[in-house]
Formats: C-alpha cells, structure tokens, sequence
C-alpha cells in the first residue's frame, strides 16, 4: 500500500512509518524543510514538501494515496477538515492521532481520578474541547463521509522512537527540567494518574488498526498507569539523585508554561484500552517501572 504520513520526521510519526516500510509499504512524508526531506529519503520516505497549512499540498497528497496516517500536530484543526475533504466518498483510510488528555481533569495534583474506557462518557476540560470536537469529526466522518476514519489516543509514551526525532514528549522534558533542579518534580501533591504505554505497542496498535479496524474506531492507546509523584522518584533516580523529588506550585508552573504543562503534568488521564484489546491488541512493551529501572542503569 501506498501510504501519506504528516508528522513523518516526529516520534509518533517516524515510528509508525518505520513499521510501515518494514512491512513493505510505500511511505510520502510531509515536511516543511528540504534539510528533514533528505533526511526522509534516507530513510527510504519520499517527501512531500509543505505544511499543515497547504491545502493543496495535502489534498493532493492524500488523494495520491491508498491511506493517510496524520501524526502531526493533534491540535491543527484545519489540516483534518482538508485530510477528511481529499478522502471524502474513497473509502480509503484516515488514521488520525489525537492523545488520551481528551480526557484530562483539573486535578492539579490534587487526588487520582478515575479510569475510563473509549466508551465512557465524560465532559472534556476547557483546554481540549477543540481536540475533542475533532475527534468527534473524525469518528463522522466514518458513518457520513464514506471514509474508513479510525482516532488513535496514546496515553504518557515512553520508549526510544525509530524516526528522526527518537523522544516523546512528556518525560524527557519532565526529566530535562528535573536534572536543572536538581529533584524530580511533580505539580502540586503529585497524587494525580496518567496512564502509559511504550512506543513500540503504540506502532503495533497502528498496525492492527491498519489491518483491522472498522470506520469510526476510537482506540485508547494504555499499558499501565503512575501517579506523577511515582514519576518523580523514578527520574530522580534516572539523574541520579536517589529519588529525591519537590513539588512546584500549579498555578506558578501554569502561569509559565502554559495549561499544556497544568493538564499534561497535574491532571488525571486514566485510560482503558478496552476496544484496542478488542481489536487483538496485546501490548509486548516493558512496564515503564522497568523503562525506568534501564534508565537508571
């Protein structure tokens, strides 16, 4: 198969179209520089020069494909709405990748929440109403539109990547921020949940997705689950402070960095994967306490 990948030279992305041209698949890649376009040919990716922003750049890319697999940026609501336009009446593939913070709470550190699965209704934050419509959008798009549109929702990643960009995003910048302090930090009481899920299950779910998947699937992307106060501990003994950890104020970290930092580090993401493993989903991965047991080593 023939497949258009954005988000080609990132960690999910890359990672996905590792897999794919292992299987012996045809990949074209986005990216918005000619430096990361040879990079991608090195890799045996044919690029296709543009941005999220291009509408003709995608559109003709898409339509040129037998699937599309979007692992850009999870935000961008107009890359979507074009993606769904190419493939409208194709019946081909839509993989669109989102994140299990569509589920995110407030907690700021303050108490764990609750797990849900793929089907378990819930009122997203503020912050991530415009994700969650998307993914509504998407999931349509499979029972209007004629498109086999599947929405992938990884939980925290951990696990070196196989393209051009090898780390997540969570952990090492947790892990970067708590080696210049001198502690592993977490927000507030560091009591609330994230779920996790190591990098190669999340590329096998995309080829089982691939393979099996019907239109309008919603799969929770999970394997496990810490509280950031655990995570904290755990770094503190990857940078070799003997689990020594300290606690940043929410609002402080908020008013710094954004709600990003405030719902990606203080609030509750406790995710079931229950229609992945469904789907025959079975997670192979090291548990991320082992992850980070390596780490430390």
């Amino acid at each position: 198969m023939k497949f258009f990948v954005t988000g080609a030279t990132g960690f999910i992305g890359g990672s996905v179209a590792h897999r794919l041209l292992a299987d012996g698949h045809h990949i074209t890649g986005l990216t918005r520089s000619e430096e990361n376009a040879e990079q991608l040919r090195s890799l045996g990716i044919v690029p296709v020069l543009g941005a999220l922003d291009d509408v003709d750049v995608l559109t003709s890319a898409a339509r040129a494909a037998d699937a599309v697999i979007h692992c850009a940026d999870a935000d961008h609501a107009a890359s979507v709405d074009t993606l769904l336009s190419a493939l409208e009446g194709s019946g081909k593939l839509f993989i669109h990748t989102s994140g299990s913070s569509i589920v995110a709470d407030d907690a700021q550190g303050e108490h764990p929440g609750v797990e849900l699965t793929e089907d378990t209704a819930y009122t997203p934050v503020p912050f991530r109403e415009a994700r969650v419509d998307m993914v509504r959008r998407v999931r349509e798009a499979g029972i209007n539109h004629a498109i086999r549109s599947v929405v992938i929702c990884p939980s925290m990643i951990y696990g070196e990547g196989r393209g051009l960009h090898p780390d997540s995003d969570q952990l090492p910048k947790l892990t970067a921020l708590s080696r210049q302090m001198g502690a592993g930090l977490y927000l507030g009481k560091g009591l609330a949940r994230y779920s996790n899920v190591h990098i190669d299950d999340v590329v096998a779910l995309y080829a089982l997705a691939i393979a099996k998947a019907p239109a309008a699937s919603l799969f929770f992307a999970s394997n496990g689950e810490m509280s950031f106060k655990e995570i904290a501990e755990n770094i503190a003994r990857v940078i070799g402070q003997d689990g020594k950890t300290h606690s940043l104020d929410v609002e402080e970290v908020t008013q710094g960095y954004g709600l990003a930092a405030r719902y990606g580090l203080a609030s509750n993401s406790r995710v079931i994967a229950a229609n992945a493993r469904r789907l025959g989903w079975a997670p192979a991965g090291i548990s991320l306490a082992e992850w980070f047991q390596v780490q430390a080593s």
